[in-house]
């Protein structure tokens, strides 16, 4: 079943209008949300960031979207699919309703929230083999507008169809600097010798909910220096170990781009520290 403006419908009767302004003109944001055993795990960074977003686009932001009524309406949703002992990914979006071309009539929004399940209730990394690419036919544009999550997403689909072309298990973008700026579908972390980096979000990186995380947990380590600083292409190759963050996966090590392979240890001590983070949260 969908949330549909606090309407739950069965699936095949959830509809939006081709006039939709999400659909039309990617007049909407996002948020992917883990939700496990009933619990929306970061519910709060994922709010704030939620509401941050509709400001950024001007949205009119309504009266009753307070974090207790959003966060009802998820569970509602969740519930419904019988979803509320398991773990459930669930997508909260919001629109800009119909009227207008790219001027819009009215600064109103409508919402739409579905929830699927996940197999596992919390984070584990992968061993699965995973090679990067850099995707450079299209760059990331570094400002505002792209660290939210909106429906513009046309170089992470671009990217993503090259990825598969090839290959590859994901790809980096690059901002109009020519420095990385994250990975197709999360935050891109660097390590070398004690020194660990991830693109700032001046560069254009997705203020991502679990990279925030990672950066507590890490900042917390007497072991090593955290840097949010620009990445050049040049320092992949030279890096002892990357790993990319989101919602869906957590941590995602890397294992090759181009000739270099590289370490996963760094991801292996916090992976328990960031389930311990959810189960807090």
């Amino acid at each position: 079943m969908i949330n549909i403006n606090g309407q739950l419908l069965e699936n095949e009767q959830a509809h939006l209008t081709v006039t939709n302004r999400g659909f039309a003109y990617g007049d909407s944001v996002f948020e992917t949300i883990r939700v496990i055993n009933g619990k929306i795990v970061f519910w709060e960074d994922h709010y704030f960031r939620l509401m941050a977003s509709m400001r950024i686009m001007r949205m009119e932001i309504p009266s009753n979207f307070s974090p207790e009524f959003l966060e009802q309406e998820i569970l509602k949703i969740v519930e419904r699919n019988q979803l509320s002992d398991k773990t459930a990914r669930v997508k909260l979006s919001v629109y800009r309703n119909e009227g207008g071309f790219y001027t819009p009539e009215t600064r109103e929004v409508g919402y739409v929230i579905a929830a699927t399940p996940m197999k596992t209730p919390f984070y584990v990394l992968s061993e699965d083999f995973y090679e990067i690419e850099l995707f450079k036919d299209h760059y990331v544009t570094s400002g505002l507008l792209s660290t939210i999550k909106s429906n513009n997403r046309a170089i992470n689909v671009l990217g993503s169809i090259y990825a598969k072309e090839n290959d590859y298990q994901n790809c980096l973008l690059i901002n109009e600097k020519k420095n990385v700026v994250e990975a197709l579908n999360g935050n891109l972390f660097l390590i070398k010798g004690q020194s660990i980096k991830t693109p700032p979000l001046a560069e254009g990186a997705l203020n991502g909910i679990i990279r925030k995380q990672v950066l507590e947990i890490l900042k917390k380590s007497e072991d090593y220096k955290i840097e949010e600083d620009s990445i050049s292409p040049f320092e992949l190759q030279k890096a002892d170990e990357l790993f990319i963050t989101n919602v869906a996966v957590g941590i995602q090590p890397v294992h090759k781009y181009r000739k270099k392979e590289f370490q996963v240890k760094v991801a292996k001590e916090i992976i328990g520290k960031l389930n311990a983070k959810a189960r807090l949260a």
